[in-house]
């Protein structure tokens, strides 16, 4: 449920439902966070192609790197919603309970190495106060390892979660009793 009006799917016509068409056969349903934009066909695509160029794309930014981001992202924004989500794909991706738990929490896990801590420090910092980025953060980076293309896919990262986690938070997105089911197989390109 939102705080705002949506079309179910059963009840969609015309591109909203081969939206949700193409949405529930990807990920096993559709979740609140797609729902709460139905008012808004051309915006919910929009979205979901964002999310596949920001989220699935090759990079030297693996996927449970842009995963971890999105949870410490959602952690800082306190989105209860995102962090369920990208929790369970980071569950589903191999990562150990306990990690996404301590992640959703917003602690960094004193077993990751220095550069994974300097990534979601800076996710985190680009969430809560992205005015003070500086370069020096940019360099950081670059010396554990991370080059441009890892470090630019990071910032879309952040950035796209600091979205998603104020539509869900400014609509008042309910978590799904089965919200596990809408997370369909995170290693396959989503709609």
């Amino acid at each position: 449920m939102t705080w705002v009006e949506t079309i179910a799917p059963e009840i969609a016509q015309g591109d909203l439902a081969e939206l949700y068409r193409s949405i529930a056969s990807a990920r096993g349903g559709v979740a609140e966070v797609h729902r709460a934009q139905s008012l808004n066909p051309r915006a919910l695509r929009a979205h979901l192609d964002l999310y596949r160029a920001v989220v699935f794309q090759r990079s030297s930014l693996g996927r449970t790197a842009r995963e971890r981001i999105a949870v410490v992202v959602s952690a800082a924004s306190r989105c209860d919603y995102c962090i369920a989500h990208h929790g369970e794909a980071l569950r589903q991706l191999g990562e150990d309970p306990s990690i996404v738990d301590a992640l959703g929490r917003g602690n960094l896990p004193e077993t990751f190495g220095p550069a994974d801590r300097a990534l979601l420090r800076w996710a985190r910092l680009g969430a809560i106060d992205p005015a003070r980025a500086s370069k020096s953060d940019v360099e950081t980076l670059r010396s554990h390892g991370f080059d441009d293309r890892a470090i630019l896919d990071a910032a879309l990262t952040i950035a796209y979660f600091s979205f998603v986690n104020r539509l869900t938070l400014l609509l008042g997105v309910d978590l799904e009793a089965d919200y596990a089911r809408t997370c369909g197989n995170v290693a396959e390109d989503p709609p």
